[in-house]
């Protein structure tokens, strides 16, 4: 039985209780939600006196945002069973969310507790008396974590939260100013400070704020969306401005972290949760669609990227993901279509039209992509440090299309601009100029200086090693060249490339079995037409002239878009 994967087919239920549970359970397995929550509707219908089966089911309702289906199987749950913990909590926040606070703060002490539902229960509780009007007692409530040094940050940033709600300026400052100082790189914790500062007057310190996360993480559009507003005089809006933000605001957060510690189930229940009382929470849509997407359900991120609201700073860095799931589900004319458009309408947007050009690139229109790649870099007029990876990308561009005198300059741009402080993408321009070199055997000396370095800096990257072994090769060195290539097919097994450049060496130093076993490797790894013909030549006949391959072998996997600026 298999979980469905085409987003056009239409999910149907199976026609046993056993057969909808095991598709269920797959699909729950695959954190397929949405094909999850299709099976375990029929099957508590077939047996809807079964505990477990429901259990199973509320969690599938919760995690696809059917909330309705949610609630009444959590009515369910309680009434059998009322320590279950997930179902109470699931409730509590349906009363919040109805302003019934004291009958949210009666569910939530019920269930069993660990640390991080304590955490939870005790941050949602201090919600429900700010709603109450109960300010003292909230932040009576949120100071219970103060022995919890691992919760400071998120202790203070709630309590200034709530105490800005509950109109007690002075303790919101206070607050706000600890969770500040305790990590000045959390994104809602700056904006929401920044926000609380602009609200009394205090542009300058509110710019200060904004500016130093700017130099931490440049161009964030929420921080870039501040700073201009701020710069013109414009009123920012506070973060949270009642009980239902600020919970909602809590279940973000917790969502935040169950996807960094790649808890996608917990993390999508909160987010679910937290979007139930805030639809609108333009960062919660961001981190969920990217948890769809680690999950590979494009069609689902994409469902989700695009509720976000038009006017929200991050809409157009999730347009932009729109249109590179499409390229990944398979859908490469859709993508384009997508973000052309998109560049009709910002076509002032640099990472609009870099998005536009990784697809190209992916879709190896090599030249069409460098000229894409142009136009965004003709937008930025004076490059900084993150643009490093423009110049990049056109260059491997220009050389993939055979016009290596205009890559060689980007891709040495490249190198300059790209900071020490990012590793990876140093090796990665490294290798591929140093690569090109040694195929053109041009700067040899320079080359294999720099692919030593990349290494250094990469250590287990099997195609930056891979260079340095076919650099080995290129030069005559064929020991040398195996010593190095077995490293790399090592870290890359599976690499059609790294195997058929493996079998070259070894049949170089007279270890023709051992060459053709790579071969035979090669063969079955999909390489490129043009290359599987050439390595189905060699299995039947050895090697019988030099290979003559291009810098792009080696180059990194073309990466379809660079890391998306949000929130999540």
């Amino acid at each position: 039985m298999a979980v469905n994967t085409d987003p056009d087919e239409i999910l149907r239920p199976a026609e046993s209780l056993e057969g909808n549970y095991l598709a269920a359970y797959v699909a729950g397995s695959a954190r397929d939600t949405e094909a999850a929550t299709v099976f375990f509707r029929q099957a508590i219908q077939d047996d809807p006196r079964n505990q477990e089966l429901l259990e199973r089911a509320f969690v599938a309702f919760l995690a696809n945002g059917s909330m309705p289906e949610a609630i009444r199987a959590a009515e369910r749950l309680t009434q059998q069973d009322g320590s279950n913990n997930l179902a109470q909590f699931a409730l509590s926040v349906r009363s919040l969310k109805a302003q019934k606070y004291a009958d949210a703060r009666a569910r939530l002490s019920k269930g069993t507790r660990g640390r991080q539902a304590d955490l939870t229960a005790t941050l949602l509780t201090a919600w429900t008396y700010a709603g109450s009007k109960d300010g003292k007692q909230a932040l009576a409530t949120v100071d219970k974590l103060k022995n919890e040094r691992a919760f400071d940050q998120f202790r203070e940033y709630h309590a200034a939260l709530i105490a800005d709600v509950v109109g007690n300026p002075a303790e919101a400052e206070r607050r706000f100013k600890a969770a500040y100082e305790g990590e000045r790189n959390t994104l809602q914790v700056v904006d929401a400070y920044g926000r609380f500062l602009a609200k009394r007057g205090r542009k300058d310190e509110a710019l200060k704020v904004y500016k130093a996360f700017d130099e931490v993480a440049p161009r964030h559009p929420l921080v870039r969306s501040a700073m201009k507003a701020l710069e013109e005089n414009k009123p920012l809006m506070p973060l949270v401005t009642n009980a239902q933000d600020g919970a909602a605001e809590l279940l973000y957060g917790l969502g935040v972290v169950g996807n960094t510690q790649g808890d996608e189930l917990t993390a999508i229940i909160y987010l679910r949760l937290g979007l139930d009382l805030k639809a609108d929470h333009p960062l919660a849509l961001v981190t969920l669609g990217d948890v769809y997407e680690r999950l590979k359900q494009y069609d689902q991120a994409n469902e989700i990227f695009a509720r976000i609201p038009q006017d929200s700073p991050v809409r157009a860095s999730a347009d932009i993901s729109i249109g590179h799931n499409y390229e990944l589900m398979g859908r490469g004319d859709d993508a384009i279509t997508h973000l052309e458009k998109l560049m009709k309408d910002r076509p002032d947007d640099v990472e609009v039209v870099m998005a536009l050009g990784n697809v190209q690139r992916s879709r190896k229109k090599f030249a069409e992509a460098a000229d894409t790649y142009s136009k965004a870099i003709n937008l930025i007029g004076q490059p900084e440090r993150g643009h490093w990876i423009l110049y990049f990308y056109r260059g491997t561009s220009y050389e993939r299309s055979k016009q290596w005198d205009k890559a060689e300059p980007d891709l040495k741009k490249a190198l300059e601009l790209v900071p020490d402080g990012l590793p990876a993408g140093k090796a990665q321009v490294m290798n591929y100029l140093a690569y090109s070199w040694v195929d053109q055997n041009i700067n040899i000396d320079e080359a294999f200086k720099m692919l030593t370095q990349a290494v250094e800096l990469a250590p287990r990257d099997g195609m930056i090693i891979d260079s340095l072994g076919w650099a080995y090769y290129r030069m005559g060195r064929y020991e040398d060249a195996v010593r190095e290539l077995e490293k790399a097919v090592e870290l890359k097994p599976g690499d059609a490339t790294i195997n058929d450049h493996l079998g070259d060496a070894y049949w170089k130093v007279g270890r023709k079995l051992e060459a053709k076993f790579q071969w035979d490797h090669a063969k079955v790894s999909d390489p490129e037409h043009e290359e599987l013909v050439k390595i189905l030549k060699k299995i039947d006949n050895g090697l019988e002239e030099e290979p003559k391959p291009t810098a792009a072998e080696n180059a990194p996997a073309p990466q379809p878009e660079v890391a998306k600026q949000n929130g999540g």
